[in-house]
Formats: C-alpha cells, structure tokens, sequence
C-alpha cells in the first residue's frame, strides 16, 4: 500500500508541455529520496483544465498543482512528499484559501461540471485494466451478458433517451434497434466507432480515448451483444498516437482478461474489435465515408438510403456512433435508464462534453448537464475572456454549425435549442470568441476549411 499517488496528467495537451519530463525527474527523486515503496506516481488521462498544464494531483490532499516545470519536482519531493509541506507558489491559486486548500470539485471550472463520459479522466491510469475494473469497469457488460436479453439492452438505451453525441442527435437505443432488426437473420453485423473527430477545435473524443479506453471497449461490446455482432472496428485518425498506443494496450489486455474474444463471461457471446487508422480527412467523419475508408477505399460518402443498419459496412447491417456516445453506455447499463434521464433537458438527456477553445481564460475539455447557459459555460466554468474583452460570438458545431452572438449569450445549450436559434451541437467544439474578431474572417476560414476537405463529390 501506498500512503501517496501523485497523478500526472498525460493527456496531449499536457504531454506536449513537457509531462514526460516531469514524470521521469518525479520518479528519480522519489527513489533518491528513499520513497519509493510509499509514493506511486500514475500517468493518468486529461484532467480538463488545459490552460494549466503540465497538471499533477497529490492524494490523499488532493492538493492540485498547476504549470508543473521539471525544475519545481525535486522541491515537491522534498517539502510535500517528504516533510508534508505543501508548496503554495505551485498550487492552483483558485483552491488556495485563507483557511487552507479547497477541493478542486469546489472551483469555477469543476463544480457545475458533471462527468459522465469524462468521469473516469485524469482519475485512473489508462494503460492498467485493474484501475477500471476498479472504479466499476465492465460491470455494465457483465449485467448486460448475464442479467439482460439483447432486447432489454436496447430498451434501456431507448428509455434513457440518449442521443448521438456526433452531431446529429439521433436516438442511439432507435439506432441500435434498427441493426438489430431490419435485417435479423444477417450471417454477419458490425460495430463501429467513430473516432475521427475532424472538426477544428474538437478534442473531447481523443481525451477519453487518451483517459479511458475500457470505457469505449465495454460499450462496443455491449453494443455487439445488443444488435447481434461479433466484430467492431475503431475508425481514430493517425495524428492521436497516444490514444491509438493506449486504445491498443486496452483491447490487448481485454483479450487477455478474457473480456474480448471468445464466450464473454461464459455467456456464449463472442466479440472482437480492431483498429483502423485513418490519414485525417475531414469527410471521413460521416458515416458511409469512415466505412467505406475501413473497406481500403477512398473515403467518400454514399447516398442514403440504404442506411447502415441495413448495408453498412462491407454491406452488412453495422452500428456506427462517436465516442462520447459509447462512453455513456456502461454507466446506463450499471445505474439505470432513470437515472441518466434524469440529467439533462426533456429532449435532450445526460451530458455534453465540450472543447473550449479560443478567445477563453480555461482553455480545455468540460462535460456539463443539458441545458446549461452558454454564458454559464464561458463566463463561470471556462474563466470568461482575456483581458477584460467582451464576448463576440461562440461557434459550434464544426464547419457545419454556425455562430451564437451576444444576444444569444443566455440560450440553454440541447440539441433543439440550437438548431432553433441556426446552430447545432455538432461533436462539441466551441471556440470563442472576443470583439477583436472579424465575422467575415471567421466565415472565411470555415468556408476554406470545407473546401480544402472537400472529396469533390458534393454536388
């Protein structure tokens, strides 16, 4: 037993301000200072909070140090890990009190955040199976194979009311239901996750990947199990190398658990997955493209219908959804429909996870309930505008989306709410901005964007 964890954030954002660095000098000092059989160091995924990185939490404190430098680790051995001092200039001033340190859960940034998707980010180390089993992993899987018929599994899905997190907002228990049925006798089906996240500005599902990896594996083999497939595909672009390498290690360490592959849990159900990398083409993000990119083909899109739950890939019946979506159905599965229909609006249930970026003071990656304000999500969690700017406009939703103006700054962000005011939801980017920002220059980019990625098949 360890009487400390210090936990690194080894995220990209936190990776490329030096974090490996940091976790080497951390290991070496606490071996010179003889404490390595009391303080275990763990690399963890995307803690959410960007703008402060490299990140590093000390437990059991939960004292939260912020631009972590490989110069300030040897100090943090000594005085915190050794003398039980906690080192203030490091720590993130907004948990620093006049009484002591607050809980980070007790920020702006954490505390109208509630994670779902992202709950196991910055918490766990992704590369060891154990940490997720730990905090409940696989439970959802278990209960669906042992507990629940295929039919059950969609029904719950169905009740829950979650919606894709990719953009559209289509049912994703309709979905399931349709791959499951349309076609029932089907020698094969196909589960797919979309991975490709092109949208400028989008990181939510290279995080979790990075984060928690389990969580996407345990969702697409409950989603196997509920349509009736034995094989998935994870379609990731190849400029996310660390959520590949982590992915990878996840689906080698499930086959060796005994959690992929053959006879799952002694059910009779049997399921594989692989992934498929993908060379970084923005129109590989639609679904008929991003399969007909995993057949070896030029990533283009087809006419729909026929819909993938009929022929989808390799012209089988196939469910296709985006990360985020996945990561929210072992938790369905161990909580109940109820519960995560009880989050959210009345159309648009459970949580968002969204990229902010731009003109914003906490840059970084933040899951909130359905229906919070945009200005709750600017002015309060994302720190509000550099240098005491004003707030321009927002963009959401990709090159597809559009721009919410000041006078909209107070609208309820859901699905329906977004598309009534001429935005969508999209995959979740939101890039700010302040009134230094040009419209035309911001149309102008967009629109150059979509013609760069264009594949020439738009009419």
């Amino acid at each position: 037993m360890y009487r400390s964890h210090v936990l690194v954030c080894g995220g990209t954002g936190c990776t490329s301000s030096g974090s490996n660095q940091i976790i080497s000098s951390l290991e070496s000092e606490i071996a010179k200072n003889g404490l390595a059989e009391e303080v275990q160091v763990v690399k963890t995924g995307c803690f959410g909070l960007c703008a402060l990185g490299p990140i590093m939490i000390i437990y059991p404190e939960g004292t939260f140090y912020s631009m972590v430098q490989p110069d300030d680790v040897a100090e943090i051995v000594s005085e915190h890990l050794l003398k039980g001092r906690i080192v203030t200039r490091l720590v993130y001033d907004e948990t620093v009190t006049e009484s002591g340190i607050k809980s980070l859960n007790e920020t702006n940034f954490y505390k109208k955040q509630h994670r779902i998707a992202l709950r196991n980010c910055g918490v766990i180390n992704p590369e060891n199976i154990d940490e997720y089993i730990g905090t409940g992993g696989y439970e959802g899987l278990g209960k669906c194979l042992t507990e629940m018929t295929p039919d059950d599994v969609i029904q719950t899905l169905m009740d829950s009311g979650l919606r894709g997190r990719g953009g559209g907002g289509f049912s994703t228990g309709f979905k399931w239901k349709l791959a499951r049925t349309i076609v029932p006798n089907a020698d094969q089906k196909y589960v797919c996750c979309n991975a490709d996240e092109g949208d400028p500005g989008a990181f939510m599902d290279r995080s979790i990947l990075e984060g928690d990896p389990h969580a996407l594996i345990e969702a697409m083999a409950i989603a196997g199990y509920a349509i009736g497939a034995n094989q998935g595909y994870v379609y990731v672009r190849a400029e996310y190398p660390i959520a590949v390498k982590r992915l990878q290690i996840a689906i080698d360490q499930a086959k060796e658990y005994g959690l992929l592959g053959d006879n799952i849990f002694e059910s009779g159900f049997s399921f594989d997955m692989g992934i498929r990398l993908g060379a970084g083409a923005f129109v590989c993000g639609e679904e008929t493209a991003l399969m007909t990119s995993i057949e070896g083909n030029r990533g283009e899109p087809n006419p729909r219908p026929p819909f993938p739950a009929e022929k989808g890939l390799y012209q089988k019946p196939t469910v296709l959804n985006n990360v985020e979506t996945y990561a929210n159905v072992p938790q369905i599965m161990v909580k109940g429909a109820d519960w995560f229909s009880s989050i959210g609006t009345e159309k648009s249930k459970g949580t968002k996870v969204f990229a902010l970026g731009g003109k914003i003071n906490n840059t970084g990656l933040v899951e909130v309930p359905m229906g919070t304000t945009l200005r709750e999500v600017v002015e309060e969690i994302g720190g509000g505008i550099p240098n005491g700017k004003k707030f321009k406009a927002a963009q959401t939703g990709g090159p597809s989306g559009g721009c919410i103006p000041t006078e909209l700054y107070d609208v309820e962000i859901d699905y329906d709410n977004l598309i009534k005011i001429g935005s969508m939801m999209g995959s979740g980017g939101l890039i700010v901005m302040d009134e230094d920002n040009c419209m035309v220059d911001i149309a102008k980019f967009f629109l150059e964007f979509t013609v760069d990625e264009s594949c020439g098949k738009c009419t």
